[in-house]
């Protein structure tokens, strides 16, 4: 009989509504119902692509003799932490001052007035691995609850006054904002890069697309040297080069896996997020852009077509992730047999093998993930090709292999659509749509944003979560920020006043709803739920922190001229963080991402008059991170930007005006005398 998650909306509660456990979603109902009945609660947050979340479900929330320890003696609430971040943020800032580290699923005991007590991540169903099993750590719960009470009293008002104090913001600026503060931090990176394998840290390697942006934007910037500037650039292309070999990046269909287990990117965790696809394929259009290398195009390119085919929504939006696993193995849908792909390419066999260097005895558990063996330089002189042929034979077998791949059972799919990752592909497409003259690609951007204010902002407020025509949940501060940035990135390539007009209009929402009179904002909105803390969470993880979102989309809103004020709040968000952001680049590249914009020097352009293409291509001709543009026919529409007030045409013609901090060069009206101004004072 199904649990009260069957009447929920996320793909993750109802994986769970038939579970033998008396589940609850978050709610008043289950929260009286602990308070009533004086019982802890089992809080149990994962999401639907999470592995270990389906593997702990099979052995243990499946198992009536569990579910009947966990009904007797829980309340047993289920979180999608995707839809509740919120949730997630606090009890993760518990589990991991409990036990040192976290991960999902997570496993937290509360009281019935929500401190938690006792927390952890995966159990077993028997102990293994030093781990306790699920039924022992019920029991031993369930033991403490009934006969020690006071020293569950004693711990979890520990554990809350912890993270209550941690999540506090610092309103003390630490370091003056400086080209050679920023510089220090990108000079670190390159320092304490992995040049053995590539990326940062140890195995499990995760992607760092922001730490990769912050580089390129430091690379162009006019203060750093060439010196360092050519270890940037070395940086970047080292790290995107060992993520494209294959492994983690899915060579036959585009995007990436969620982490690497291995050093060397060779085997993936084979989930997709959207956050994660989104990201890189923007990292590796900027990293084409400034490097010039065309696989970082092609990488860039491949990833938003599977966006494209394999997470859009009919209407417009974008799915939230593809599982690990299919037929119930992790992996399935994207592993190869020898045989398999030897039939599959017939002739192009042998040319294929050497590229990817196949074994009958496979590189992982028999079977073959596909990870590049020898570049294309190496396999043009064996082959006594050119290396651009080389490309177009590889996507030919890519391609062959894609349609005997998807004869495959799929890997399920998270169909709810989320505003902030949705941002971040929106972003990805606009920016990729503009620079690669890709038409397809705008109406992909244009489509989602439309859904995106259509379905998920009503009566003067954003909502987070979007499924089967349901939109649910307070929008947080990522959501806001996010979408903000969005949609000013989709009004520089399409120039229609409304994309503007809307993002001022959640700017405005933002600031007066989710704003923290101690400095940055909150999480939440003001009138949301009361938790067991207003969450206040500063660090990027696998998608940017909100507040470093706010800060970079307050700035670029400012750069318009109309809410100049919004400069002021940007940069006073920016002097606390900037100390910590130098000192642990990779958990703070937004931020510092904000303040290499903040510091400038911001190029605000203005074009105005019909059929201006050719000053249109001379502005996105290359890469300028520093810049933000108005484009308008003369005279501009009711409602555009500050920035397009009092430009008239010279001689009747589309002209264009480069100003820095509202102060104007004379208007030009020839491309190349606009790309002079654009690069004059650039490190390009």
């Amino acid at each position: 009989m199904p649990n009260r998650l069957a009447q929920e909306n996320s793909p993750y509660l109802l994986q769970h509504a038939n579970n033998p456990v008396d589940w609850h979603p978050w709610g008043e109902e289950a929260l009286l119902r602990a308070r009533a009945e004086d019982k802890p609660i089992f809080l149990s947050i994962g999401y639907a692509a999470c592995h270990w979340c389906h593997v702990m479900e099979h052995e243990s929330f499946e198992d009536p003799a569990v579910a009947a320890a966990m009904n007797q003696n829980f309340i047993n609430i289920k979180v999608d932490r995707e839809e509740r971040p919120d949730l997630d943020s606090i009890y993760m800032a518990a589990t991991m001052a409990l036990t040192g580290s976290g991960g999902w699923p997570m496993s937290v005991f509360l009281t019935p007035d929500l401190q938690p007590f006792y927390a952890g991540t995966y159990f077993p169903p028997t102990p293994r691995y030093n781990m306790p099993s699920f039924r022992d750590v019920l029991a031993g719960v369930s033991n403490a609850w009934q006969n020690e009470r006071d020293e569950i009293t004693k711990v979890s008002g520990q554990v809350t006054n912890h993270i209550q104090r941690a999540g506090q913001w610092s309103g003390a600026a630490s370091y003056p904002l400086t080209g050679k503060l920023l510089n220090n931090a990108a000079n670190h990176l390159h320092q304490t890069y992995d040049w053995g394998f590539g990326g940062w840290g140890d195995a499990p390697k995760f992607p760092q697309p922001m730490t990769i942006e912050f580089l390129l934007n430091r690379a162009t910037a006019p203060e750093t040297s060439p010196e360092e500037r050519e270890n940037y650039l070395k940086t970047v292309t080292h790290a995107l080069k060992a993520m494209a070999r294959g492994g983690m990046y899915d060579v036959v269909g585009g995007g990436f896996a969620r982490y690497s287990v291995d050093n060397t990117w060779k085997i993936p965790h084979f989930e997709k997020m959207l956050y994660d696809v989104s990201q890189l394929a923007l990292a590796y259009l900027h990293g084409f852009l400034v490097t010039g290398n065309e696989q970082f195009r092609q990488v860039c390119e491949d990833t938003l077509t599977f966006i494209q085919r394999e997470m859009t929504e009919a209407s417009g939006g974008f799915f939230s992730s593809l599982d690990a696993d299919s037929e119930g193995k992790e992996g399935k849908f994207y592993v190869w047999e020898y045989d398999e792909i030897q039939t599959a390419l017939r002739d192009d066999f042998e040319f294929f093998q050497a590229a990817y260097g196949l074994t009958r005895g496979g590189n992982w558990e028999g079977k073959t993930i596909l990870h590049r063996a020898v570049d294309n330089s190496a396999l043009a002189a064996r082959f006594k090709t050119s290396p651009q042929e080389i490309t177009a034979r590889l996507a030919k077998c890519h391609q062959k292999l894609l349609a005997e791949r998807n004869k495959r059972i799929r890997p399920g799919t998270d169909d709810k659509v989320l505003v902030a990752w949705n941002s971040l592909a929106l972003i990805a497409f606009a920016e990729a749509s503009r620079y690669l003259k890709r038409p397809d690609f705008l109406e992909i951007a244009q489509r989602n944003a439309r859904f995106l204010l259509e379905n998920l902002h009503q009566n003067g407020r954003l909502l987070r979560s979007w499924r089967a025509g349901v939109a649910k949940h307070n929008a947080y501060l990522e959501d806001y920020a996010g979408l903000i940035l969005g949609l000013l990135a989709l009004y520089q390539t399409d120039p229609d006043v409304y994309w503007y007009q809307q993002a001022l209009k959640l700017a405005e929402e933002m600031v007066l709803h989710y704003s923290d009179p101690d400095g940055g904002f909150f999480d939440t909105r003001d009138d949301h739920e009361n938790l067991l803390l207003r969450p206040k969470d500063l660090q990027d993880n696998a998608t940017p922190s909100g507040n470093a979102l706010a800060a970079n989309a307050l700035l670029k809103i400012a750069a318009y001229g109309d809410r100049q004020e919004y400069q002021k709040r940007g940069e006073d968000m920016l002097l606390p963080i900037l100390e910590t952001a130098v000192r642990y680049p990779t958990a703070f590249a937004k931020w510092l991402e904000a303040a290499d914009f903040a510091l400038g020097p911001v190029r605000e352009v203005a074009i105005v008059g019909q059929q201006a293409n050719l000053l249109i291509d001379a502005l996105w001709s290359q890469y300028r991170p520093r810049l933000m543009a108005a484009i308008s026919t003369y005279p501009p529409e009711q409602g555009s930007p500050a920035i397009l007030d009092n430009r008239p045409l010279v001689s009747g013609i589309p002209t264009a005006y480069v100003c820095q901090n509202f102060v104007c060069q004379q208007p030009v009206t020839n491309p190349a005398e606009l790309a002079a101004q654009l690069t004059n004072g650039t490190a390009l």
